[in-house]
Formats: C-alpha cells, structure tokens, sequence
C-alpha cells in the first residue's frame, strides 16, 4: 500500500511553495486544506484527512537565515514531523531531536562523512532519515563532492530505514519523476522515499517498480490527488 506524505516548506514562520528549489521566489502556500498559509492549520487539517506523518522543511534554517522551530514543535505535537532543518553534523542533529519525531540528514547541508557515520552509531535508526538530494541530475552538496557511487556505498555500509531520493529540479513542476536519477538506486526500492515533481500517474508508474513512499507537495495542495 502506498504512503502519501504530505509536504510542508517553511519561511518566517508560513509554509511557502515554490519550484525547482529557487528559494528566493518561495511565496506563501495556496493549499486547499486551509483558507491561510498558517502550518499549524495545515497541519490539522492533514491530521483529520488521515495523513500519518508529513514532511517538513525549515527553509530558514536551510539557509542559515534562521528557524521555525517552535511551529514545526507544534506541529509535532498534531501530526509525526519529519524534519530537514538543515542538519551539518552530530551536535545540530541531536539538538533537532526535541522538535520532531524524525530528522533528515541531507547531502545539501551535511558537513562531511564522519558525521553521518557519527549520528549514525548514536541514535535509533528509525529517528534518522537520510536524503539524498538532487539537482540538475547530480547530488547536491554544500560541503562535500559526492557521486552516485559514493552515496549508494555509504548507504549499503550505513543501512538507514529511509532515504529520501529529493529531485530537487522538479519540486513544484508536476512534471513527474526522474527515472534515470532512480536508476542509480536499484536494488534499494523498499527502502526510498521519493520526492519531486510527483503526480497521480508517477505515482501509479512508480509503484510498479516498487516504490510505495512518496512526497508530495504541488499534487496535493493543489486537490489533483484524490484522498
């Protein structure tokens, strides 16, 4: 059975939406789950539609302009938040610890290997979520050079429960998946979440390949995936 999970961006305390990750043209979420772009009433009304987790990326804190911590707290508190707030490293990653049920380690924001494997050996594998992040077909990565090869290494020595596979170039289009993206990944599908660009018929297409996690942002909000 597949698993929608909703996506929540965050900015200056609303959730915003926007397209192929350019922050900088992020506006305040039009969703039809609530008359405001208010989190905590999405939040809700996600709840009551039966949502069992949703996703929810701090852009703020992405950014190194701030946080919306005390909100996703919040919305913790209605609904199991899975948190990218733009983790560097071990300290960043426990301190998120008190805001949310599961926090995301994404290639953007991470800091280096070590500490992956560091947070790794500390913390329950069902609290870590790993993200791999993709732009423009290769892995998105502030701090490090990371190939296709490298990732997927670190994956079979690390094991996580969940990655996230985010094409980063498709969030927001309705475009659908990018297949050769998750070609890279075979072998790996019980274990993936996938994220960008995702529609009704992606879902059905990826479905058939084995994948039955999915983030949806766009398709969603905007009422064109049936609950």
């Amino acid at each position: 059975m597949n698993e929608i999970i909703p996506v929540l961006d965050l900015m200056s305390g609303m959730a915003v939406s926007g397209k192929s990750g350019l922050r900088n043209t992020y506006k305040p979420l039009d969703t039809i789950f609530s008359k405001t772009p208010d989190p905590v009433e999405i939040s809700i009304s996600l709840k009551r539609q039966g949502f069992e987790r949703i996703y929810v990326a701090d852009l703020d804190a992405i950014e190194g302009y701030g946080s919306n911590l005390e909100h996703i707290k919040n919305i913790n508190h209605i609904i199991p938040v899975m948190l990218d707030w733009g983790v560097k490293d071990f300290k960043s990653f426990r301190f998120a610890l008190d805001y949310a049920q599961q926090i995301i380690v994404a290639t953007e924001t991470l800091n280096s290997w070590i500490e992956l494997e560091q947070i790794f050996n500390s913390f329950p594998k069902e609290r870590i979520i790993l993200s791999v992040d993709v732009k423009d077909s290769e892995i998105l990565s502030k701090s490090m050079s990371v190939s296709f090869n490298q990732i997927v290494s670190r994956i079979e020595y690390l094991h996580p429960r969940e990655i996230i596979l985010l094409d980063i170039t498709g969030v927001g289009t309705l475009e659908g998946y990018n297949q050769e993206i998750l070609d890279n990944f075979s072998g790996l599908e019980d274990s993936l979440i996938v994220g960008g660009g995702i529609t009704p018929s992606s879902i059905n297409t990826l479905g058939k390949q084995g994948i039955s996690k999915f983030l949806v942002g766009t398709a969603l909000h905007s009422g064109r995936i049936e609950l």
